[in-house]
């Protein structure tokens, strides 16, 4: 077997794939795969939108891998066997298309990142100046996760079969309904009677998924080959908790999920409420603030009693009042939990990962619960200090005035809002219709608080900063 991996670890595929998944990334190889594969019965076909490393990477292997749950107490490699094939679109996008509209493709989901749905983050909507979407338009072989899923239902329907079920397992609010949004609006742009099809026959469960998935590094596979005797070149590595919350509304087939520990539920959205507002945005707030104070990951930040306090305090003061809980779901417990999760040493989880693309992450993990807050008369002075971490940090320069590599579909828009006055540089992001909704972007209260905790970071320090709110 190539790249090591001993041929007992395989067995020949039984099945059909049955699935489809675009953005073959580390997060979905260590969360849906493996619920997949424990379910039995279903394969996946992954699909690269952009480069052919994870193709390259694991074809040698027969499409096996390891996934390496990190505890605190040691590591559990696992080999997954789910996979069936891996393409890269840009090679070949019509091979992905036939792949997606053949008869035995029943679910087609997606981790493609916030940013790949191409859609305005603060609304919701398709934006139709996007340069993938502009091409996706003029050209019948897409480069866009919307464009192949329109093209494919297009496929579908003219041959006369049902459509897959579209399942996004992204962080975005509403996730369901934001792809059923787009993927309409791209299919009215091309054929209306597409679009009243798609509307008419196609699902678009909304999910909430849960797992920290840190970046693989070449140290991960040396330790993997050490302890399991064998060189696997594409693992990923995970920590013990798992969460998958999918709403119970396909329109074909599907794994049993239920009966490996999904939870199939009727309304998702005080689940993923919960999940980006209390992980994801903590998170973010971390890894902004974390980065400036010279903290590398997020387990390095919660050992630092000032950051774990702050961290506390968001949760208590700031997030747990502007939510309402899941049935059966202890918010306070959900937070300790969380807590204990970030301090997990095994976890390396760079601060550096989480800050990317954070015009697109921040309307969903930080400025909804601000903005309800706001109108509810609550106050969020250590979200907007997160706020102005951020903008602090896509300036490009840290507290040293080092170079910051900056990771964001916008980031030379935002490099550029920077001034040396605060209030300047907050009436210029504020006014970023992508980011901002105007709810907050005519908050002349808001724009004020951030205003002043902005002027702090530059002038005391993140560190600092993160102390004063933790004890307000």
């Amino acid at each position: 077997m190539g790249a090591g991996l001993p041929d007992r670890l395989f067995r020949e595929p039984t099945t059909q794939a049955g699935i489809v998944h675009l953005g073959l990334g580390a997060f979905f190889r260590a969360h849906g795969a493996v619920y997949v594969a424990e379910a039995g019965g279903w394969g996946i076909t992954g699909v690269s939108l952009q480069s052919p490393g994870t193709r390259d990477s694991l074809k040698p292997q027969g499409w096996a891998y390891t996934a390496v749950e990190l505890g605190p107490k040691g590591e559990k490699p696992q080999v997954v066997t789910v996979l069936r094939d891996v393409l890269v679109a840009p090679e070949d996008p019509q091979a992905v298309l036939d792949v997606m509209a053949a008869p035995d493709t029943h679910i087609v989901s997606l981790t493609v990142t916030e940013k790949g749905y191409c859609h305005e983050p603060s609304t919701g909507r398709l934006n139709r100046d996007h340069p993938d979407i502009v091409h996706d338009l003029a050209n019948p072989l897409p480069k866009s996760a919307p464009g192949f899923l329109v093209r494919a239902l297009a496929a579908r329907r003219a041959a006369g079969l049902p459509p897959f079920t579209v399942l996004c397992c992204d962080n975005l609010p509403e996730n369901g309904r934001v792809v059923r949004g787009v993927a309409g609006e791209l299919a009215r742009l091309i054929d209306p009677a597409l679009a009243d099809w798609i509307e008419a026959h196609g699902a678009f469960p909304a999910t909430m998924v849960d797992r920290i998935v840190p970046a693989t590094t070449p140290a991960d596979l040396d330790r993997l080959e050490a302890a399991a005797g064998y060189r696997d070149e594409a693992p990923v590595m995970h920590e013990p908790f798992r969460q998958w919350v999918i709403e119970d509304a396909f329109c074909g087939p599907r794994p049993a999920f239920e009966a490996v520990g999904v939870q199939m539920v009727a309304d998702v959205t005080p689940y993923e409420h919960m999940k980006l507002r209390m992980l994801n945005g903590t998170h973010s707030s971390l890894a902004y603030l974390g980065y400036l104070a010279g903290h590398q990951t997020i387990a390095d930040a919660m050992a630092d009693p000032v950051f774990a306090g702050f961290v506390r305090s968001l949760w208590r003061d700031e997030i747990i009042p502007a939510l309402t809980p899941p049935p059966g779901e202890d918010l306070a417990a959900y937070a300790s939990a969380l807590a204990a999760r970030y301090a997990n040493p095994a976890i390396r989880h760079r601060t550096w990962q989480i800050a990317m693309d954070g015009s697109q992450k921040l309307p969903q993990r930080i400025l909804g619960t601000i903005a309800e807050s706001r109108a509810a008369g609550r106050a969020v002075p250590g979200l907007t200090l997160a706020v102005a971490a951020w903008m602090r940090y896509v300036s490009g320069r840290d507290e040293q005035g080092q170079p910051i590599e900056v990771k964001d579909p916008l980031a030379p828009q935002l490099a550029a809002l920077w001034r040396d006055d605060p209030a300047q540089t907050v009436a210029g992001f504020l006014h970023l219709a992508q980011v901002f909704p105007p709810a907050l972007r005519d908050d002349a209260g808001f724009a004020a608080d951030l205003t002043a905790a902005l002027s702090a970071l530059v002038r005391d320090g993140a560190r600092a900063c993160v102390g004063n709110a933790a004890h307000a």
